[in-house]
This record gives structure tokens, C-alpha cells and sequence, in this order.
């Protein structure tokens, strides 16, 4: 670190103030006075958004200090998240808005330049500083006394121009090429969708179609009274698997549950075994999984076990679950609602075009082929954003060093 910079503590160069306080009473649908919340503040970005405005009565009073200041920076202080607390953002326009009890407005002091606080408020060492702070049970929240003992590298205003300049330049190529990358990356995405949806809305010759409870069995879960409750599972024993263990068309098993052989003997229904097809009904709807690797286990009543009989093999049910035919089927299906569900007799419902058996494994083969490759990008335009990711924080790293 260079000789003329100073190390401070951010309630020396800033000054913070946290948001107003109000109640449901005072919120409506609509009106001319706007306050902002900790949603407001997007983590990736760390950018202001506005997609979800909390409107106030427009008599109700709000002092200056709870407006929003351009220049300055909303802070989130209390979230149920830990990795949304202190998340920020800057305040680059003079937006006529309030900001909330939950979140805080930092005000720079002359010493000390808007954009390079920002930058310093998104380094990594400011994120693993915030990391280790944390109070309450069900909340996590900043104290204003911890965010002010920050330190701050605090070079001379010239010296902070010249690397928000820099920092800008850098950061702007940056996100020019994580932008390229996630194109391609949606590309790949979506090049494997297309060729789903041109297999399952073509109808060739030997193709039929019919409703899945034609051509496959349905088991829900055990919902009688040895249904295991979070009080039941144990360390190790019988995978039990619920909705949040679904990803990608796999259970990810580091996160199981488990229940005792005892408990998984007691249940009438809702065991599967290798091959059989998991679907969910409830919460994150639509989500699927084939088991694979588990020799056995039992599911949450989120859930549904889906067998084919002896017209489908499972793998093509597989990749039908993710087709835009089936996806579009959910949606219909579920109506809409703000917590949309489905039940076996409505999967049941849904149509499934198919071949004879010998086309359905060639299809099968295809798409997996199709499936490796697509894989294969993803995975690699994946590492190409992390290391976009890792630049950025090398970057940082170094001008808070006094090395850009």
C-alpha cells in the first residue's frame, strides 16, 4: 500500500443513516410516495431495481433523512438471508423515493469518492467481513456500530478518481464478456429444448398418443400416521427424499434426508427403486428426478413416483418431463395460483406422444448424445463465468492494495 493512503474506519468518511419505519396501515396499493426495500437491491448486480415498489399512504410525513440521496449507497441491515445482508447498491440517479427500516442509506463524507466507496463495499473483503457478522435466531442483522468499524483504504481523491476509472473500464469489458458468454450459454440451453420440442409435438408414422395414467403408475407418498416428520430422521439409513433434493433431473444426495429401516417399513406406500421417475407436485412444481444411483428410499408427499408400464421406457418419460409440451401441460394445469400444485389424477391426465419401443431407444440415444454435448458447453461457458467472477474480485483485490 502506497505511502500517502490511509487505512480508516467508515464512519469516519461516511455517514449512515437506517431507513423509516412503518406499518401495514400506512402502505396502498398505489400512490405517489415510494419506499424502497431490501428487494430493491439485486445481490448479483449490486444495482437498484424496481420491479417490486412498496407504496405509503401520500399523507404519511417522511423526513429528509429517509430519502433517497444520490451519491450515497442503500445498505440491507436485516434480512432472513445471511448472504442478502449488506448487500448495496449505488444511488446514481435523484430518485424522489423513501428507503425502508430494513435497509440504510451510507452518505459519503468530501474525503471520499461515491463510486470508489462502492467499489470498496463489493470487494471480497468487505463480503467476508459482513459474513462474520450475524445476530438473531430467524433474522440475520447488521449493526450500524459493526458496518462503521469497517476498514477503508483511503487514498487521496485524485488517486480514488483514477481507480474508479480504471476499476469502470476493466469491469465494463468484463461484463461485456460475461454477457457473450451467457448468451452462449442460454444458446446451448436452448438448442436442446428445440430439438425436445421437435421430438414430442412431432407425430410420425407408429407414433400415438395418450394420456400418461394409459401408459404409466402413480404412487404418492405415505400420508398416514408414520409419515416421517423432521423429528424422525436420523444421521444415516433410508434416503428420504422431498422436493428441495431435485435438481437438473437428479437427486443430489448430499443433502439427503434419512429415515430408519424401522420407519421405512412401516410406510404402506411411496418407495421407489432404481429406474422409477420422481415428480413434483407441490412447491417447486415440475421439478423431476430418475433415480439411478439410490437402490431405494421413500418421498415426501410433495412428490410422486411415475412408472412406465410396458408401452414406455422410463428414459423417454424422462426426457418428456422436460419437453415444452409437458411444461406447457403444468402450466395449464396448475391454474395459475400463487402456489401452484398439481395431484397424480392431473399428470395423469396429461398427453404424451411416443413410437414403437425401438424408436423410442433410438430417440432415447439421440438425446442423450445431445444431452453430453449440451452438458459438456454449459459446464464449460459455466467456468468461463467463474473465472469472469474470480477477475473481478483479483481485480478489486489489487486496487484496494494499491497495485491497479
Amino acid at each position: 500500500m502506497k505511502q500517502d493512503w490511509a487505512i480508516k474506519q467508515l464512519g469516519d468518511v461516511c455517514q449512515v443513516q437506517r431507513g423509516l419505519t412503518y406499518s401495514g396501515k400506512d402502505t396502498v396499493d398505489y400512490s405517489n410516495t415510494v419506499v424502497l426495500r431490501a428487494t430493491n437491491i439485486n445481490l448479483k448486480s449490486s444495482s437498484l431495481v424496481f420491479d417490486e415498489l412498496k407504496y405509503l399512504r401520500d399523507d404519511f410525513e417522511i423526513k429528509e433523512i429517509y430519502k433517497l440521496s444520490k451519491g450515497s449507497l442503500l445498505i440491507c441491515f436485516s434480512s432472513g438471508s445471511k448472504t442478502h445482508l449488506g448487500k448495496v447498491a449505488l444511488i446514481d440517479e435523484d430518485y424522489n423515493y423513501a428507503f425502508g427500516g430494513f435497509i440504510g442509506q451510507v452518505t459519503p463524507t468530501k474525503d471520499i469518492s461515491s463510486k470508489y466507496l462502492f467499489y470498496s463495499l463489493i470487494s471480497e473483503k468487505y463480503k467476508k467481513y459482513i459474513s462474520e457478522l450475524t445476530d438473531g435466531v430467524n433474522i440475520n442483522n447488521l449493526k450500524i456500530k459493526d458496518l462503521q468499524a469497517f476498514l477503508i483504504p483511503v487514498p487521496p481523491l485524485e488517486e480514488q478518481k483514477r481507480i474508479v476509472a480504471k476499476l469502470d473500464k476493466c469491469f465494463e469489458a468484463i461484463d461485456t464478456a460475461r454477457a457473450n458468454v451467457e448468451r452462449n450459454l442460454n444458446n446451448a440451453k436452448e438448442l436442446f429444448q428445440s430439438q425436445l420440442n421437435q421430438i414430442f409435438s412431432q407425430k410420425g408414422d407408429g407414433w400415438v398418443e395418450k394420456k400418461l395414467g394409459e401408459v404409466c403408475e402413480f404412487e404418492n407418498g405415505d400420508r398416514g400416521k408414520n409419515y416421517p416428520s423432521r423429528s424422525k430422521f436420523v444421521s444415516e439409513g433410508i434416503p428420504f427424499v422431498n422436493a428441495g433434493h431435485l435438481d437438473n433431473g437428479k437427486v443430489i444426495i448430499e443433502n439427503l434426508n434419512y429415515i430408519t429401516q424401522e420407519n421405512y417399513n412401516l410406510l404402506s406406500r411411496g418407495k421407489f427403486s432404481i429406474g422409477d421417475i420422481l415428480f413434483c407436485l407441490r412447491g417447486s412444481l415440475g421439478k423431476y428426478a430418475m433415480i439411478d444411483s439410490l437402490e431405494s428410499g421413500a418421498i415426501a408427499s410433495s412428490l410422486v413416483i411415475v412408472r412406465v408400464t410396458k408401452e414406455l421406457i422410463n428414459n423417454f418419460l424422462f426426457y418428456y418431463f422436460d419437453s415444452p409440451i409437458c411444461i406447457k401441460m403444468i402450466e395449464e394445469y396448475a391454474g395459475g395460483t400463487a402456489q401452484p400444485n398439481l395431484g397424480a389424477k392431473d399428470l395423469a391426465k396429461f398427453n404424451i406422444s411416443y413410437p414403437p419401443l425401438d424408436e423410442q431407444k433410438r430417440t432415447v440415444a439421440k438425446l442423450d448424445a445431445l444431452y453430453s454435448q449440451t452438458q459438456s458447453l454449459e459446464s464449460n461457458y459455466q467456468q468461463e463465468l467463474d473465472a469472469l467472477d474470480e477477475l473481478k474480485k483479483s481485480i478489486l483485490q489489487k486496487a484496494f492494495n494499491g497495485e491497479l
